[in-house]
């Protein structure tokens, strides 16, 4: 053989799958019933800001957000606090959120130093290739902590919230086993990430390992779709009608809670924390008949994620007709932006020592400018003034010598003025020029995404998230549409994801049909033929002739899987004694597949079958492994088809 086959230097086993290669069946009533719960209890763990939302199983229309934070800033709804956490110098969790970076803010600078800050930690999940238990993150002072430990201690913080508020509210203590928790999660993050998340619900007392249907992890713009399924009339902005609501006309009303009667609706909705979802369906739904498409588009922090949805009825299930795309275009690359301005003024050099030295009025100044962001508009005239704390300007005068209006003067940066009140001045177009970037990724994927056949005839674009409420964006959207679907925007855009992933926790099994975002197989020796196999991929085994790195695919990239949707195949041990099998899982992007050792396909797995104690008599073991695809996670289960054991499998993408 000239060239060594991969599947062995991997140190794949040999397996032949004794199986038929594709025997897909929808025995959903294998699929076992997860226990009954009595509340449901999502967690939007958001990129910028995170939020819990509950609803007891007896009254699945009351959504009850969770209690106000403490803190908050001015022009910024606080029913969600910001994804902060602040460690001791010892490492011990001390804080999140608004108390987090209050009490981070508070302390003596030589202090602070010691003090490990983190925010926006959750991107290194969907931009860290490797993506495995040992992965890093770096605290604001530049020191390294384990991803793991964070997101664990984020998870605990909520966990305590939520069973704090749930005893308060039942006059008892309030058992965490009677809670289903749901995790909301980008849909384009590849499985490691999930699965990441999985691990720190474990390892935070969440839910134990042993109870794993206790946690579901939901997709965020599925969550959105759920929701906006319920909306009625007044809950909500119609970009695309001339109709007036809330008795506003929508010119008035661009932009969500603008007008007088908006914002009443809004703020009444604030005061009671307590969302009523009608059983009945909303309005805007009753517009929708079978077959009809819609697309929502999650506009976050950290990522912008798309979904396509079609309408099934009678029940009004859900069919995915195309695969989640989207991106890292979130609201922070306005931040990155920003701070990028920033390094054009006053040089990168002086940037980079100035978040180590003053690592909090770095955080002050990111807040300044945050409320500022959210003032931005096609329309706006007037510049915008943006704080610059003090220890900036004493900190710049002493690393350069001369003063920040010096510097503002020199950088030939027309457009950012310094105005005598201690602020850089910024016109409307070098603030918008800011969005600029993020808003052109957006309008350019979503440009591609309606190029696309199953993307045609769209009745609604749901616009959510908390970047949706950005009238630039609004604007962009309107432009390339163009008036070819109505663009509905949710009012408290913010909390639709959260509302929606209560629903999901409620009855998972709403979406029926999903779409492959990858094509998943393993590895396998299938009989040489003549004229179809590479020579080269020929092995001779005990006479018989094999061709080696074969992909058996399971499921393949964009193909439609049914919710509970199993995929049989049945392998043998290598050796009688054997007591795990392993059995490397690869994916690929690509729809159409041939062997494990094509450019495209990389490990990505590891299907674990412990088969110690199933030993029997059979000249040959039989192990029938049931995969379950169509779910928001890929499921493993097995059985010693001799004895009718069941056997322990596992699959696991984060350890390879």
């Amino acid at each position: 053989m000239a060239n060594p086959s991969p599947a062995k230097s991997m140190g794949d086993p040999g397996i032949t799958p004794l199986s038929p290669s594709h025997t897909q069946q929808n025995d959903t009533d294998q699929v076992p019933s997860g226990p009954s719960f009595v509340v449901v209890v999502a967690i939007d763990f958001g990129t910028t800001s995170s939020g819990y939302a509950y609803a007891f199983t007896k009254e699945p229309e009351c959504i009850h957000t969770m209690r106000r934070w403490e803190g908050g800033d001015p022009g910024v709804s606080n029913q969600k606090t910001p994804t902060t956490i602040l460690l001791t110098p010892d490492r011990k969790f001390h804080s999140f959120g608004y108390a987090a970076r209050d009490f981070y803010h508070d302390l003596d600078p030589s202090e602070s130093k010691q003090w490990l800050y983190l925010e926006k930690f959750k991107m290194k999940l969907h931009t860290t290739a490797n993506l495995s238990i040992e992965t890093d993150l770096h605290a604001a002072n530049g020191k390294r902590v384990k991803a793991i430990d964070i997101f664990a201690y984020a998870l605990a913080f909520f966990k305590e919230q939520a069973i704090k508020e749930l005893s308060d509210q039942t006059g008892g203590e309030f058992d965490n086993n009677d809670v289903r928790w749901v995790i909301t999660v980008p849909a384009i993050w590849k499985m490691p990430a999930k699965q990441f998340m999985r691990e720190a619900a474990y390892k935070s007392g969440l839910v134990s390992r042993e109870n794993p249907e206790q946690l579901i992890i939901a997709l965020e713009p599925e969550a959105a779709s759920i929701y906006c399924r319920k909306l009625r009339l007044h809950q909500m902005v119609d970009l695309g009608t001339n109709t007036t609501q809330n008795g506003c006309s929508p010119t008035e009303n661009v932009g969500g809670a603008i007008t007088q009667a908006a914002k009443e609706h809004v703020r009444r909705n604030r005061q009671s924390r307590t969302f009523m979802v009608e059983n009945v369906i909303g309005e805007l739904w009753a517009e929708l008949e079978e077959g009809d498409r819609y697309v929502v588009v999650d506009c976050g922090g950290g990522t912008v994620d798309l979904t396509v949805h079609q309408i099934r009825l009678p029940e009004g299930h859900l069919k995915e007709l195309y695969k989640a795309s989207g991106g890292p275009y979130g609201s922070i690359g306005i931040d990155y932006e920003f701070e990028k301005l920033l390094c054009k003024i006053f040089g990168q050099d002086f940037i980079d020592q100035f978040k180590i030295k003053r690592p909090a009025a770095w955080v002050d100044l990111m807040i300044a400018f945050e409320s500022r962001k959210r003032a931005a508009a096609p329309e706006r005239t007037n510049p915008l003034n943006i704080n610059l704390p003090f220890s900036f300007i004493d900190y710049y005068k002493k690393f350069r010598g001369h003063s920040v209006e010096h510097a503002l003067r020199k950088s030939n940066v027309d457009f950012v003025k310094w105005s005598s009140q201690g602020m850089l001045r910024m016109n409307p177009d070098a603030m918008n020029s800011l969005f600029k970037p993020t808003i052109d990724h957006i309008i350019q994927h979503l440009t591609e995404l309606f190029e696309k056949p199953e993307v045609s005839d769209i009745k609604f674009l749901f616009l959510v998230g908390g970047f949706a409420e950005s009238l630039l964006l609004q604007q962009a959207v309107q432009d390339m549409l163009q008036g070819r679907s109505r663009i509905i925007i949710p009012h408290d855009v913010g909390l639709t994801i959260l509302k929606g992933a209560v629903l999901f926790g409620l009855d998972p099994s709403i979406i029926k049909v999903r779409r492959s975002p990858l094509t998943y197989g393993v590895g396998v020796l299938n009989r040489f033929v003549e004229g179809k196999h590479p020579p080269e991929k020929l092995l001779v085994k005990d006479g018989t002739r094999w061709c080696t790195d074969v992909l058996d695919t399971f499921i393949a990239a964009d193909q439609s899987v049914a919710l509970g949707e199993l995929v049989k195949r049945s392998y043998t041990p290598a050796k009688p004694s054997q007591q795990v099998i392993v059995i490397h899982v690869y994916c690929s992007e690509k729809e159409k597949v041939g062997f494990i050792s094509e450019p495209s396909v990389r490990k990505c797995g590891t299907l674990r079958l412990d088969v110690s104690g199933t030993e029997s008599t059979a000249p040959r073991r039989e192990i029938q492994t049931l995969m379950q695809f169509g779910d928001t996670e890929i499921r493993a289960m097995a059985v010693d088809v001799s004895t009718g054991r069941t056997v322990k499998a596992s699959i696991d993408f984060l350890s390879h």
